[in-house]
């Protein structure tokens, strides 16, 4: 948790940057009574800048913002730990820096997102719902994925992520 006092200030742009970008793009789904968005290129970035417990403030505060900014206070609770430990998983394992090191905790950071929601949409919705779930949040975070380790590559050619 030292870094995230350390980085305090950073972390908190990094937040409100996160939001921001996810607000620009917000997809309803009116099945799951949800939405899609770009909030995972915030979190992940986040995460493969300052590890684990970054990617989790990150995640869990921006995920939980963007719920109440949309009106969607009923995912409050799983916004926040869901986002948040995708944060915490997407930057607990790129600590080497490698493309397959950042690959891996992305496909995993990614698959606790898509599992969490599809049981968190089942709760509150039904089944149907649930399963309904699956392609959009498989969308968000596969173009997630690919924004970041994008960003990722241009920040460390120009040595930002050292």
């Amino acid at each position: 948790m030292k870094i995230v006092r350390e980085k305090l200030a950073i972390l908190a742009m990094l937040t409100a940057l996160s939001v921001v970008l996810a607000l620009f793009f917000v997809i309803p789904v009116p099945l799951t009574k949800g939405y899609v968005n770009f909030l995972e290129v915030g979190i992940y970035i986040a995460a493969m800048l300052f590890g684990g417990p970054a990617g989790f403030v990150v995640g869990a505060i921006s995920g939980g913002m963007l719920d109440l900014l949309l009106g969607y206070p009923q995912w409050l609770p799983f916004s926040v730990l869901i986002h948040g430990l995708q944060g915490y998983v997407a930057g607990r394992f790129t600590r080497n820096g490698s493309n397959s090191g950042r690959m891996i905790s992305l496909i995993s950071a990614s698959l606790l997102m898509i599992v969490g929601y599809f049981f968190a949409t089942w709760f509150l919705y039904g089944s149907v719902a649930g399963v309904a779930s699956i392609i959009g949040n498989v969308f968000q975070t596969g173009f997630g994925m690919v924004i970041s380790l994008v960003l990722i590559k241009v920040l460390d050619r120009l040595n930002l992520t050292k």
